[in-house]
């Protein structure tokens, strides 16, 4: 028998795969309609689906071969946490430096609430400061 936990950590694996494979319209549907999004820096929580896709259209125009790894992913009730490691090239301009060419990687601590069958609520602190020291130019870039 399936437990609710067993079956939100399918659900997130299944929209972290589609995300990789760039099919936004497929994970965006697996979102409630009211979703909120509490991002490190922003002092309240941030609502709907398209806050959601914005962060993740750019993160594939920049990563366009953007791999999402599951390290460790695990459910009580109605939540989900997970440790990703994200991995690709940066071929495209992210935040405020252009495209570098250089592989990437970096990690993600992530709590997700699940409501039903959808993603309604996502928690997110990525390692952006090792993010931001991979692509940021060189003394040899300038």
């Amino acid at each position: 028998m399936t437990t609710t936990a067993e079956k939100n950590t399918v659900l997130l694996r299944t929209a972290f795969r589609a995300v990789e494979s760039g099919d936004l319209d497929a994970a965006e549907g697996m979102l409630t309609e009211d979703f909120i999004a509490n991002l490190p820096g922003s002092p309240e929580p941030l609502r709907g689906r398209e806050v959601w896709r914005t962060g993740a259209q750019a993160m594939l125009e920049a990563f366009p071969d953007l791999k999402i790894e599951v390290q460790d992913i695990f459910g009580v009730d109605d939540k989900v946490t997970v440790l990703l490691r994200f991995q690709g090239t940066q071929l495209g301009a992210f935040q405020h430096f252009e495209a570098t060419g250089r592989q990437v990687s970096f990690r993600s601590i992530e709590v997700y609430r699940m409501e039903g069958d959808k993603i309604a609520e996502e928690w997110v602190a990525p390692d952006l400061i090792g993010l931001m020291q991979q692509i940021s130019p060189t003394p040899a870039d300038a």
